[in-house]
């Protein structure tokens, strides 16, 4: 969306090009972040900057989500999310990500009946499910059939109400417990359950996971509330690269179907939604191979081992999501008197790493990642599965973030620039010439 006009100040900085000076735009935020604005520098210097990864590049504005990592703070929608994180439902907030404030009792119960509305999947996308090998990823179904969704419902591919919105909005959170649940399903060789729209949200996902035929799978209620902390902590968090994925796909006025699918890819990757599949097997290597915590930590030093879980490239203090999902992870596992070695090891290698100058100095502390997939293990959730997990979390996010970039009337379609690095013009050499 374009900049309010009461975010530019009447500063402006100075870019100096060859001995000629070109005047550039200051905005500053509404927490106080400062921007210099770029947008018209190739047309008065015929210059661009160069900034690999965009780590340095402000993409859009945008009102939904603030992170400041120097001082581990999260917001969703200005509320921080240790508050949501103990006061709020996932359902409650997707809402507030969605539609910028908390719903009224009324609101929360429409969308809870809508989501009860739209849990199942059209009978026709059953058979997409036969099409993948029982060994597929969960990962390539889930993106698959999300984007199959749309031509089952071609009346939300242009969008022209909040009606419409909500509507589409609210397929996609409900199915995508069902589609993400058959995917397992399938690689079990176990029959779908379909969901059960007396359940709420995240105890319906654990019953269609893994409820068998003539027996309901109960969980505790540490345990759903464990899920949906899990749901709620994800569900949003900035301009990272699925999100982006998302808004660059939308840009070119994509459905949101098609958009989501996309920001589904971007999220698979082992640096993005599969950190903390990479923090499992860490743990496990450690437990295999009866490797001391202290030992652990001195390969660490060395270079020798890598420490999944630690450090975060935005949170340079502390990622506030791992605190809450530290406490979960400790009272769901009470819940069930299962104890997990792993989360043992976890715990003790945390508090290990903490208390030594070596990872403090460097700002390496434990992070969502390290705590979620205990979490998602102790939910009978297999390693392959917890992107999905992830991206059923995030789904609120992408779509308040899709609307919001679809109702920019003044949104252009996202085409970055490059610096070409190739071979200068050169002639065609004719087949009987090349050597």
């Amino acid at each position: 969306m374009p900049i309010d006009k009461k975010y530019i100040t009447d500063k402006n900085a100075q870019l100096i090009i060859e001995g000629k000076t070109f005047e550039l735009p200051i905005i500053i935020g509404s927490e106080n972040e400062h921007a210099v604005d770029i947008s018209c520098l190739r047309n008065e210097t015929g210059y661009i900057t160069y900034d690999p990864g965009y780590a340095n590049t402000g993409s859009c504005s945008s009102s939904i989500t603030f992170v400041d990592g120097e001082n581990g703070i999260l917001r969703y929608r200005g509320y921080p999310i240790e508050d949501l994180a103990a006061h709020a439902t996932f359902i409650e907030t997707a809402y507030l990500l969605i539609f910028g404030e908390l719903p009224t009792r009324a609101e929360r119960q429409e969308l809870r009946d809508i989501l009860s509305e739209q849990e199942l999947l059209h009978e026709g996308l059953r058979h997409h499910f036969e099409g993948f090998p029982s060994n597929g990823h969960p990962m390539a179904i889930l993106s698959a059939v999300v984007n199959a969704l749309g031509p089952y419902h071609p009346d939300l591919l242009e969008i022209t109400s909040k009606e419409d919105f909500l509507r589409a909005a609210a397929k996609i959170i409900s199915k995508v417990r069902t589609i993400a649940a058959w995917a397992f399903r399938k690689a079990q060789g176990l029959p779908f359950v379909y969901p059960d729209p007396k359940l709420s949200y995240c105890r319906n996902f654990l019953h269609m996971m893994h409820s068998i035929p003539y027996k309901q799978f109960e969980p505790t209620d540490a345990q759903v509330r464990a899920l949906s902390l899990f749901f709620l902590l994800h569900a949003d968090h900035e301009q990272n690269c699925s999100c982006s994925t998302v808004r660059m796909v939308q840009s070119t006025e994509a459905n949101l179907f098609a958009s989501v699918s996309a920001g589904i890819c971007a999220l698979w990757g082992r640096l993005h939604g599969g950190a903390n599949a990479g923090v499992i097997e860490m743990l496990q290597n450690i437990h295999d191979g009866d490797l001391s915590i202290q030992e652990c930590l001195e390969r660490v030093k060395k270079k020798e081992f890598r420490l999944m879980g630690f450090g975060h490239r935005i949170y340079k203090s502390f990622d506030p999501r791992a605190k809450i999902l530290r406490q979960a992870a400790h009272d769901m596992l009470a819940s069930t008197g299962n104890d997990d070695p792993l989360l043992d090891i976890a715990l003790e290698l945390a508090d290990a790493a903490m208390s030594d100058e070596y990872f403090t100095e460097r700002k390496l502390y434990p992070n969502v990642d390290f705590y979620s997939g205990i979490i998602l293990r102790a939910l009978g959730i297999p390693v392959n599965m917890f992107p999905v997990m992830f991206a059923i979390g995030r789904m609120p996010g992408w779509i308040a973030h899709w609307n919001e970039a679809n109702m920019d009337e003044a949104g252009r379609i996202h085409r970055p620039r490059q610096i070409y690095t190739g071979n200068k013009p050169r002639k065609y050499i004719p087949l009987d010439s090349r050597l």
